[in-house]
């Protein structure tokens, strides 16, 4: 057992590779890296060589290439020791083309230019504009160098990123001793509760393991997945903070800070992240924190995007066994009887109908009843959920009956059925000993990708309903040409995948005595 599962997360760990892979080739390669600005309404503003250089500082934020600024250059000089700040000053005045250049910003040029082309950069000089005898607004010249990044490294780089260890060295500029302490009384509940805490001095996070009373109840912030940065569709922000960041209005607590100033307040503490310089700059911030440990995210009435999308998700996989099985076995029962015939009425209808034709015919009829048709976090209630459960679950529920009766009529013409009967079986003894179990295999095959990818969401249910879920932010990156959440979102899609195909081969081989993973291993 323990070798076909490592074989099999083995290959699904090259299979996850191979399929970042390929999304990667086809954003950063075969499409158009131009597309990225027919949204941008800053693109229009700019004009001349300050529009080029536009250009190739947003490939780099969206990950296209390595660009690096001239002045960039010398101010990185500056930082390392190597240039006074005064000179730099003066070797930022380029000429108007290169032969205009004065005798020491020549010499820099120069410098710049053997550096980065000997490392693969194209390097790119752009001659003044001139409007007249003035110079044309956003004309001024330009040097900079670029570089595609190789998909290959691109990939390694992006795996070699994806988990991140919170450490002692993770704040940059952090002044003070870097270590790590442990407490049995959480300082936050005025060292009067028992509540162990991991904190960190030097770390990104203040808190790197904490308890409170919010499910799941224990909470760390040691080790954080990181799928990659929004670049448009929610601008800054890490995907995974995108889909587990919880919405709706601000709730607010009694607060003790560190300084002891109690108020009524909707941060959370316990996610204290470290920026330097912070608590200087605001004087409420002085009033409040003893450190640069500032930044915290609120608490918030309503649930993450992938926790509305998973609660109503996960709710219409237990309302489609719930009906579809039951049905389904009773259409088997009553094979080309009135059931039967009524189930497969509903089958057909069912599968031909459009997806957003019924969608709106449940929502209509929800309206005429009184069950509320549309989402709302700031006055939530659980009624909000019954149109898009029932919606999600109609065709599931279609499928189930259509594929569980297949099974199960098949199995009933099978031999092990003859001899059960020669055996003096009775009917019902065969339907649930041998028919019944024989036909379930490639149902419980599927039940733990039917949970799983309900934190996926579904886009055409959660637009009608308004639901504030996950199902439209692949829809709405590809849109927006974010390719950070496009990467990170196929990842999570992929990861889910491997994840149920391992979980399901367990689950048929519970059921199933005949399926061995030794078997499957040879």
């Amino acid at each position: 057992m323990a070798k076909y599962i490592l074989r099999r997360v083995l290959h699904g760990i090259f299979s996850i590779v191979v399929v970042v892979g390929i999304v990667m080739v086809l954003i950063y390669s075969l499409l158009s890296r131009d597309q990225i600005f027919a949204t941008d309404p800053n693109f229009i503003k700019v004009a001349a060589n300050r529009k080029i250089t536009y250009k190739y500082e947003k490939w780099e934020e969206f990950g296209y290439l390595d660009y690096v600024n001239y002045t960039d250059w010398l101010t990185d000089l500056v930082t390392n020791g190597e240039l006074a700040a005064e000179a730099r000053s003066k070797l930022t005045n380029l000429g108007k083309d290169a032969e205009s250049d004065k005798e020491n910003v020549a010499e820099y040029v120069k410098k710049f230019t053997d550096y980065y082309e000997s490392k693969g950069y194209t390097v790119t000089r752009l001659k003044t504009v001139m409007a007249g005898k003035k110079v044309t607004n956003g004309g001024q010249p330009q040097l900079f160098a670029a570089k595609d990044i190789p998909v290959l490294m691109r990939l390694l780089t992006y795996f070699g990123n994806l988990f991140q260890v919170d450490t002692v060295n993770s704040a940059k500029n952090y002044e003070g001793e870097r270590k790590i302490t442990f407490t049995l009384y959480d300082p936050l509940y005025g060292g009067q509760k028992f509540s162990p805490a991991i904190m960190g001095q030097g770390t990104f996070h203040k808190y790197l393991l904490y308890f409170d009373n919010e499910f799941p109840y224990i909470h760390q912030n040691l080790l954080s997945v990181n799928l990659g940065v929004s670049y448009s569709v929610n601008q800054g922000v890490e995907v995974v903070t995108t889909m587990t960041k919880a919405q709706g209005s601000y709730v607010q607590r009694m607060t003790t800070y560190p300084t002891g100033l109690t108020e009524m307040s909707a941060d959370d503490l316990h996610s204290a992240t470290y920026m330097a310089g912070s608590r200087d700059s605001i004087q409420l911030r002085k009033d409040r924190f003893l450190d640069d440990y500032t930044t915290t995210i609120t608490f918030k009435s309503g649930m993450s995007r992938i926790g509305y999308s998973f609660v109503i998700g996960l709710c219409s996989v237990l309302l489609t066994y719930l009906i579809g099985v039951p049905m389904a076995i009773w259409m088997a029962q009553k094979k080309d009887k009135a059931v039967d015939k009524i189930g497969s009425v509903y089958v057909v209808f069912i599968t031909a109908m459009p997806s957003l034709a019924y969608i709106f015919l449940v929502k209509a009829i929800g309206n005429k009843i009184g069950i509320p048709t549309t989402f709302n976090i700031e006055e939530f209630s659980w009624t909000m959920c019954v149109l898009p459960i029932i919606s999600l679950s109609l065709r599931p529920i279609g499928s189930m009956m259509r594929w569980l009766r297949r099974y199960m009529v098949d199995q009933q013409n099978a031999d092990y059925v003859k001899f059960a009967r020669s055996g003096g079986l009775s009917e019902r003894e065969i339907f649930t000993r041998h028919i019944l179990k024989n036909a379930s295999i490639p149902i419980i095959y599927g039940i733990p990708g039917s949970i799983l990818f309900s934190m996926t969401g579904a886009l055409v249910t959660e637009r009608v309903y308004t639901v504030p879920g996950i199902g439209g932010i692949f829809i709405n990156a590809i849109n927006a040409y974010d390719n950070g959440v496009i990467v990170g979102v196929a990842l999570f899609y992929a990861v889910l995948s491997v994840v149920s195909g391992i979980l399901g081969d367990i689950m048929m081989s519970i059921v199933d005595p005949r399926i061995s993973f030794s078997s499957k291993a040879r």
